[in-house]
């Protein structure tokens, strides 16, 4: 198979994919909602909403922030002593990894005072 056509098949083969499975979710959401109702249960209790956590956001804003900078720290070490990928990668992925331990200790802090 050629690299176009299988570059033209991988994303309507994906987008295939995700629609169907959208679909199958929203069916066995409505399957269950009717079981509670043919049980005499309130189906309400499943579409509580909970209270919205930044936290995630937080997590991704600062791993990206990281790559980012490793990203470009990689480079600076690729021009100045010909690492080639190797400093891209380490440098990647050691930002990457920083970013992610700020994440954690600012969610600890919240916690911490939250608690107190």
């Amino acid at each position: 198979m050629e690299v176009a056509v299988l570059g033209v098949m991988i994303p309507i083969i994906g987008i295939i994919g995700i629609v169907t499975m959208v679909i199958y979710l929203r069916k066995y959401q409505n399957e269950e909602r009717l079981a509670m109702i043919n049980k005499g249960l309130d189906p309400s209790v499943l579409s509580t909403r909970q209270i919205s956590n930044p936290s995630p956001v937080l997590r991704a804003a600062l791993l990206l922030i990281g790559a980012g900078v490793g990203l470009l720290l990689g480079y600076l070490l690729d021009e100045n002593s010909n690492m080639e990928e190797v400093g891209y990668f380490s440098m990647l992925l050691i930002c990457g990894g920083v970013g992610l331990g700020l994440a954690y200790i600012i969610e600890e802090r919240k916690i911490k005072r939250s608690l107190s």
